[in-house]
């Protein structure tokens, strides 16, 4: 990489605009769409889409929403110009949807062009020629003049072309014309190359033209293109029979922005590919652009709501991988590993309510408005919190630990994937959580208890194995629990009960086979601290379970001698 790019590289000059608007405004409502998949996108492909994938992508264009779908360069191959007759002859266009072909300004291509279209209800005839100062000098070596005589040439035959098929066939022709590499073209002569295109075409309010002016190569920031956007929405002539419309590529990686700002500067279309392919880094990306305007609260006039199948046709037909990370629709873009992250999307989660405004944490969308479930959203692996292993258990397992239980358990579950590394299922930490508080049964195991009443107290007969030793302990207390712990005291097992929940358990989809899950904070003789689960039908079982639970976890924790003079 060059040390001293000032020395190979210059800036690109800002645009001379006087009462710049286009900042203070906002997008209000959806553009107009055309996708260009089956063109642009195509083209850009290691192996371009045969004519069942170019099919199933165009169906499934239309099953978006799209109404302008271009759909080849019919004059570029046999299969191009195939693919456009297929759709017409076997009437797989809907009535509101209008296809568009691409050509250079040539008239052999041109003719060739309009053939393929013969029998279309509607169909957009985009032509277009290079029009920046490189291209006129260094590649075509044409004057300004020669350029302008190029379009307007092209543009005359083509409206002869479209007045023929209009009276022969009734097929409604709408002209598109791209000033190829717009964003290097001078803009006094990028107008002057528009307006006689639309003078040409005889463009009216009722016959509009649309004049598509390309980041063909991305060369600055995407302010520059909203001021040259705006330049030319304010300049042109007849702009009341004129149609703007952006195809912003993404070689600086500011394709999105680009749109947006272009938008807000004046102009009324959009071409682009779903997730942005396209040659070299590709066009915009219509879904990101699209979704952007919902979570503005703008229609965008496009169903995304199954984006899971939207990206799985996409990948089929186009060969290419969707990054994991590519926003709304990558398989991890709506997953928190982050501790932080986790706890603040859990509380969103539980703030939101469904007749309110969408305010969930670092979640801009709701992710079931694009058919995505809410199991994905919250994954484990060494850099969680208690957020998220929390949110795990409560919407899989039904368990909803108190919040000291969940900074408790979270250690437990860091342990286990700093040991082990990589992400942890929710059946994982299921696992893990059922080992650390429910499965444990030494030095202490429940077997059995019997509650009796001994004048106003209430007695308990417990029956446990400790250390494998079978002790029937009886106590009294003001409640089961305090018998129970009165009962271990016999044995020297010293306990305090700090804190105690109980909650109702029923697994997904079982809602008649609840089960009360108990959550006991207990401290030992150390003023160790620790929690115990238990799980059972039955409310008082599940509490005597729960504290048994928290002993053995003490044990574990701190060892103490109790257990052994016990035995």
């Amino acid at each position: 990489m060059t040390r001293k790019p000032t020395a190979k590289y210059l800036p690109f000059p800002p645009v001379n605009l006087v009462d710049r608007n286009w900042p203070a405004r906002s997008i209000t409502q959806a553009p107009i769409w055309m996708s260009t998949d089956l063109r642009d996108g195509n083209q850009a492909l290691f192996e371009p889409m045969n004519a069942e994938k170019k099919m199933r992508m165009f169906k499934m264009l239309c099953e978006i929403g799209f109404k302008e779908i271009e759909i080849a360069f019919p004059s570029a191959s046999e299969t191009e110009f195939s693919f456009v007759r297929r759709l017409i002859e076997e009437k797989h266009i809907p009535d509101d949807v209008t296809i568009e072909v691409l050509t250079q300004a040539r008239e052999h291509l041109i003719r060739r062009t309009f053939e393929s279209i013969k029998g279309a209800k509607q169909a957009i005839v985009h032509v277009y020629n290079a029009t920046s100062k490189t291209f006129r000098d260094n590649v075509f070596g044409m004057s300004k003049v020669e350029v302008v005589t190029m379009a307007v040439d092209a543009v005359k035959l083509m409206r002869n072309l479209a007045d023929e098929m209009e009276k022969s066939a009734g097929t409604k022709i709408t002209l598109e014309y791209s000033p190829e590499l717009f964003t290097a073209t001078e803009l006094d002569f990028a107008k002057e190359v528009c307006d006689a295109v639309t003078e040409a075409w005889g463009a009216t309010p009722e016959r509009k033209v649309i004049l598509n002016l390309p980041t063909t190569v991305e060369i600055a920031t995407p302010n520059i293109y909203a001021d040259q956007i705006e330049w030319m929405h304010k300049n042109l002539a007849r702009r009341d029979s004129v149609i703007i419309s952006l195809h912003p590529h993404n070689d600086r990686g500011t394709a999105v922005a680009a749109a947006e700002l272009g938008l807000m500067a004046g102009a009324d279309r959009v071409e682009g590919c779903l997730f942005g392919n396209g040659e070299r880094t590709g066009n915009v990306d219509l879904v990101t652009l699209a979704l952007n305007m919902t979570t503005q609260g703008v229609d965008p006039q496009l169903d995304f709501s199954d984006i899971s199948a939207v990206a799985r046709t996409f990948e089929h037909c186009t060969q290419l991988p969707i990054h994991p990370r590519h926003p709304y629709v990558g398989d991890l873009v709506f997953t928190a590993f982050s501790g932080s992250h986790q706890d603040a999307i859990k509380k969103g989660f539980s703030a939101q309510k469904a007749d309110e405004t969408w305010s969930v944490p670092y979640l801009p969308i709701d992710p079931a408005d694009v058919g995505r479930s809410y199991d994905s959203v919250i994954r484990v692996n060494s850099q969680s919190g208690k957020g998220g292993i929390a949110y795990l258990m409560e919407t899989e397992h039904g368990v909803v630990m108190p919040r000291r239980l969940q900074v408790e358990f979270s250690g437990v579950v860091q342990k286990h994937t700093d040991e082990h590394g990589g992400e942890v299922t929710a059946d994982d930490i299921w696992a893990i959580f059922s080992s650390t508080y429910l499965e444990s049964t030494a030095p202490i195991r429940y077997r059995e208890h019997h509650l009796f009443e001994h004048g106003s107290a209430q007695g308990i007969r417990l029956n446990v194995e400790i250390n494998g030793t079978s002790h029937l302990l009886v106590g009294e207390g003001n409640g089961p629990i305090n018998a129970a712990a009165q009962a271990l005291k016999r044995v020297g097992i010293n306990i305090q009960v700090r804190s105690y929940e109980e909650r109702s358990m029923a697994p997904s989809g079982e809602a008649g086979n609840a089960q009360a899950c108990a959550f006991m904070e207990i401290a030992g003789d150390d003023k160790l601290e620790c929690y115990g689960v238990g799980i059972d039908s039955n409310i008082v079982t599940a509490s005597i379970k729960a504290m048994l639970s928290g002993i053995n976890r003490l044990e574990q924790l701190s060892l103490p001698t109790a257990f052994d003079q016990a035995a």
